[in-house]
């Protein structure tokens, strides 16, 4: 079934089962093994249960896998190493493999070593674009601990006061357990928006708030095709822009990965950092107690009266999984122009195409 999100773009509506086999066979003609292919196609249809699909963390991410692994970015089955691995802390070297999986197993080595010392650190390097953030995190969060994911990325962003990027989105995803609920989960990159949205609001000839980004010589506009080729702008205007600096030295240059504007540069080695944070809450507090002070603290903050009574105050991560639940009733959204392209990419590898 086709409805439109915008005025111009179609999508249609398919079941998530359908678009999780798809997503697996596409990855496993791409060489990927079934750990690989399964752990992947669970993230993309995550983001898909989540987000807009303007902002591309979907199945359009596909078409980045089909043309990294052919050119040989990304490395099926990588021969991963872990390089240091002490009682709180591990370095993992993804070996150019799925930044996915790389993210996966950093976030399960995190978890198994909190669960003994209460907290943990894992870093990554040799990496590539590893989905969405929250997704690592939610990790953390279904095995009862609070995870924090983050990651460095492309350069899209320009140090306060400047218009030269150098900088990426660096986006966080940061999960916390609940008892007999989600989790609060905050899923953000570092900038007001990203340039997958800009350019859905191009093509449906929308114009932008001013404030996500600039034109190439540091004006505001609200016109997303003067700003493709400029700098994306920080949350929290000079906030934004120093917890992207601190996130990169974290990930980037703390871990041996690329940082600032060498990373995502070079299509055949991207060598992204990432960083997975586990911390077990009961290091503290017994379980009970954590839990019993968590929803007493969320009651405080849910009860204040919103400003409009139509839009009452929300926890991080309730859109996203009131939308999950939506979605996974009623279909999930994906462009026609994604459709199409993937049909081409699918005859190719002979996979079948039930799109």
């Amino acid at each position: 079934m086709a409805y439109e999100i915008g005025n111009k773009q179609l999508v249609n509506y398919y079941e998530e089962e359908i678009l999780r086999q798809f997503a697996a066979d596409f990855l496993r003609a791409l060489a990927a093994n079934e750990e690989e292919a399964t752990i992947i196609a669970d993230g993309l249809m995550t983001a898909s249960l989540w987000w807009h699909p303007g902002q591309g963390q979907g199945l359009e991410k596909l078409f980045r896998y089909h043309r990294r692994v052919r050119n040989g970015g990304i490395v099926p089955q990588a021969q991963m190493v872990w390089l240091t691995d002490g009682p709180s802390y591990s370095l993992l070297d993804a070996a150019k493999g799925f930044g996915y999986v790389a993210a996966h197993r950093a976030m399960q080595r995190a978890i198994e070593k909190a669960q003994q010392s209460g907290v943990a650190l894992v870093g990554v390097r040799n990496s590539n674009h590893f989905g969405i953030a929250g997704y690592h995190a939610w990790q953390a969060a279904k095995a009862g601990l609070i995870g924090w994911s983050f990651t460095n990325a492309k350069a899209e962003m320009a140090p306060w006061g400047s218009a030269q990027v150098v900088l990426g989105t660096n986006p966080w995803g940061i999960a916390i357990p609940r008892r007999d609920a989600a989790p609060i989960l905050l899923d953000m990159a570092l900038t007001m928006s990203g340039k997958g949205m800009m350019r859905w609001y191009m093509n449906e000839g929308r114009t932008m708030p001013e404030n996500w980004a600039l034109t190439p010589d540091g004006h505001t506009t609200s016109d997303p095709a003067k700003s493709m080729d400029g700098p994306l702008l920080p949350i929290g205007e000079y906030k934004g822009y120093g917890l992207s600096l601190v996130t990169d030295v974290l990930s980037g240059v703390m871990t041996g990965a690329l940082f600032a504007g060498a990373v995502f540069q070079d299509d055949q080695n991207y060598d992204v950092g990432h960083i997975m944070l586990a911390i077990r809450p009961d290091a503290f507090l017994s379980r009970r107690q954590f839990e019993e002070r968590l929803e007493t603290f969320i009651e405080e903050v849910k009860s204040t009266t919103p400003i409009d009574p139509r839009y009452p105050v929300r926890l991080p991560g309730e859109v996203e999984f009131e939308r999950m639940q939506k979605r996974r009733r009623y279909g999930i959204p994906v462009s026609r122009e994604t459709v199409e392209g993937l049909r081409s990419r699918a005859d190719e590898l002979n996979v079948p195409f039930p799109l």
